[in-house]
């Protein structure tokens, strides 16, 4: 045997030797199983991304607010079920400007997106810094926005009424032409074929029976003939970055074949290494799936031990509302904190917004998200790739049970939820032996922090400034002084990032 083909014999003999080291492992329709499955690293780097809510409901773009009450009863995505199947302030609305007989329907062909440009949506996202955006494919509704081929979405998607193009897959191409991830929102449920029992429910549904008998779709066909079917195809077609799941508030993941799809994903998808999941499945938020997600949710006593992350609205809703005023939008300021105050407690924050049916997204949206971006451009190496250090002299170690995990079932007032305050104001980010210092507010007298001691190798800087920190070793802690700068000298506006090398490993 000659010498080439005694090292391609050899070297086939390795690769086979190998293979089983890099052999794929199969996930099997357990918990035990898919749960094995870590939440993809770029995932957990990315820490900051927008979701877009966007459909039909953008067209009346209202609901009725009660800052006192309910977060979830100013959703203007909810119009259906909110301004259309109750009485009340935004059922008074629908009948006054659209009429008693206006059908939620009669809105799909005025949801045009005449002004709609992609790529411009996509660049004003990676201009805030983002990493990932998630969009809402099908909100609870059930109308598709995209040309999906189950045939009890057929009239009903932005190919055939509406926009009369392929939304989901138009923005995926600009987003990735960007370089960001593309993410998929889906809703399990539809109010027209989901059986409910919650209060105000309708003979057993979320809208009055003659919708429901009009458009319903068969119970033994509504998950493994519709909702399994729609799901593979995006998956297949767009093959998105996060496939993000809700709807799932009083369904069993055994009804929702949860198990079955989750093995068919982590096993089959074209991306499989890539998809990140919520824990959104069936009543299972904080124990399974993947990556435990948080909506208004209370941060103050989660843990680090599982990602997680945390979805809000700039004002009380997802989808675009007009009855919004200045006073419900949270500030540039309070946007950046509600970043700090997520990513320093180990999460990741997803920021939503509405746009209008035009396709356009309001100024004021627009103008938060630049400022974000703003700040991460001087800041972001303290947010990205990074995890959170908890201080052993200031912070208790806190296990983010399901509890905690589910924060967001706590029943609270729509200004409580969408409160940025906080009873810290610094926190702590690591990236190799890097250690991040961010706060809230200028340290006019210095800042300590207790436990930490220095020695001759320490370095201390503050993130877009080339002036010295000086510090010093006390009693208490490591005491770090600022430069002092005019106002027009300060690196950032809103929060402030401290690096501090030196201090050896850190866990």
């Amino acid at each position: 045997m000659n010498k080439p083909r005694l090292l391609s014999l050899a070297a086939a003999l390795w690769l086979a030797c190998l293979a089983p080291l890099h052999a794929q492992k199969k996930y099997e329709p357990t918990w035990e199983s898919i749960d094995s499955r870590p939440v993809p690293q770029w995932f957990q780097d990315a820490k900051f991304g927008v979701f877009i809510h966007w459909g039909v409901y953008s067209v009346p773009s209202y609901i009725h607010i009660n800052r006192e009450g309910s977060v979830y009863d100013c959703y203007a995505e909810w119009y259906e079920v909110l301004a259309m199947s109750k009485p009340g302030p935004s059922r008074q609305f629908h009948d006054r400007v659209y009429g008693k007989d206006f059908a939620y329907r009669d809105f799909a062909p005025l949801f045009r997106a005449e002004l709609w440009n992609p790529d411009a949506w996509a660049k004003l996202f990676k201009d805030a810094g983002a990493k990932y955006v998630i969009l809402t494919s099908k909100h609870h509704d059930g109308y598709a926005l995209w040309p999906s081929s189950s045939p009890y979405a057929k009239g009903w998607n932005a190919v055939e009424v509406g926009p009369k193009r392929d939304l989901v897959g138009d923005l995926t191409k600009s987003v990735r032409d960007q370089g960001l991830k593309m993410g998929l929102y889906f809703s399990l449920i539809e109010w027209e074929s989901t059986p409910t029992q919650r209060a105000g429910n309708h003979e057993g549904y979320y809208l009055p029976a003659a919708v429901v008998n009009k458009y319903k779709i068969p119970a033994d066909k509504m998950i493994s003939g519709h909702i399994i079917p729609q799901m593979k195809e995006l998956v297949t077609k767009y093959q998105p970055a996060i496939l993000y799941p809700d709807g799932d508030w009083d369904e069993d993941y055994n009804r929702l074949q949860s198990l079955d799809f989750l093995s068919w994903l982590y096993n089959n998808a074209p991306n499989k290494d890539e998809i990140a999941v919520n824990d959104r499945w069936g009543q299972v938020r904080g124990k399974h799936g993947g990556y435990y997600s948080r909506e208004y949710a209370d941060t103050e006593d989660v843990g680090d031990e599982h990602p997680w992350e945390e979805i809000q609205g700039m004002g009380y809703s997802f989808g675009y509302n007009r009855n919004e005023d200045i006073a419900d939008y949270r500030t540039s300021e309070e946007l950046v904190h509600l970043l700090v105050n997520t990513v320093g407690r180990g999460g990741n924050l997803c920021l939503n917004v509405g746009p209008a049916a035009d396709g356009t997204i309001p100024v004021i949206m627009q103008q938060r998200l630049l400022d974000i971006g703003a700040w991460l451009k001087v800041n972001g190496e303290a947010i990205y790739g990074t995890r959170t250090w908890k201080n052993p002299a200031e912070v208790k170690k806190t296990v983010a049970t399901a509890a905690a995990a589910a924060g967001e079932k706590k029943e609270k007032s729509a200004a409580e939820a969408a409160s940025t305050r906080s009873a810290r104001t610094v926190f702590y980010s690591r990236k190799g032996d890097a250690l991040y210092v961010l706060t809230t507010e200028w340290p006019k007298q210095g800042l300590n922090i207790a436990g930490l001691k220095g020695d001759k190798g320490l370095k201390v800087s503050l993130l877009g400034t080339a002036k010295p920190v000086s510090w010093e070793n006390r009693k208490d802690g490591l005491h770090l002084t600022p430069p002092v700068l005019s106002p027009t000298e300060l690196p950032a506006r809103y929060a402030y990032v401290f690096r501090i090398d030196g201090l050896g490993p850190l866990k």
